[in-house]
């Protein structure tokens, strides 16, 4: 199976092509963005594929990183996943960012239970903490400092995401950490899907709503048809 990766959760706008029987990557892009992901996407997705030496019509797949994340960049991973998928007539694949991010930590520290965690700002956490096999027993949830310190502290676990240091910061003790970055490496996203198989269409994971509100001061007021009237009248 050959599965194209692509991840715009974070700073990454990323896109890898994966050999699933062979177990390697076949070629990737990946630029450091921060925004700007509609506009770069399918470039880096074509420039990835031309690494790889095949086009649309070789995919089997379609991989992609669901959050949680940027809000924008989330909406425009997923949409582009899902409209390939489509128009391919075959499978997208959803790998979420702690998922991924936990699955590097377990890689550098095997047989450990993972906590995976991000700075989501206003004083919360985005967690989830995997077992020594790296099954989902919490999350993902928003969690504040006090909470994901205790939890790393009673599971023993590897940290691994953004809020890790954070979190071995509260605690007082060192922790064994692994990659702190705010997502995976782009093939670590291949291989988990590769390793799912296809499922539910993937969707973004928000944990919270978007920071964006509509100004309501610069919502006009409706005006009922009695009172056009009138003024018509007048």
């Amino acid at each position: 199976m050959k599965l194209l990766a692509i991840d715009c959760a974070a700073n990454l706008c990323a896109a890898c092509v994966y050999d699933a029987a062979a177990g390697r990557e076949l070629g990737r892009h990946v630029l450091d963005l921060g925004k700007g992901h509609a506009e770069r996407l399918m470039s880096a997705i074509e420039a990835a594929l031309r690494a790889g030496g095949i086009g649309y019509h070789d995919l089997d797949a379609v991989a992609v990183a669901t959050g949680p994340g940027s809000f924008t960049g989330l909406r425009v991973g997923v949409s582009t996943a899902r409209g390939l998928a489509l128009a391919l007539k075959i499978p997208a694949i959803g790998v979420t960012t702690l998922e991924a991010l936990a699955a590097e930590a377990a890689a550098a520290f095997p047989g450990r239970a993972v906590l995976a965690a991000l700075d989501a700002g206003r004083a919360e956490i985005h967690a989830a903490l995997f077992d020594k096999a790296l099954g989902l027993t919490y999350g993902p949830a928003v969690t504040t400092l006090a909470e994901a310190t205790a939890m790393a502290l009673d599971a023993g676990a590897v940290l691994a995401g953004t809020a890790a240091p954070h979190i071995a910061s509260a605690a007082g003790r060192a922790f064994d950490i692994g990659p702190v970055a705010a997502t995976a490496d782009i093939a670590t996203y291949a291989r988990l899907a590769a390793a799912k198989g296809p499922g539910e269409r993937p969707k973004p994971l928000y944990l919270r709503g978007a920071d964006a509100k509509p100004q309501a001061g610069f919502i006009l007021p409706r005006q009922d048809d009695d009172a056009r009237k009138r003024r018509k009248k007048s």
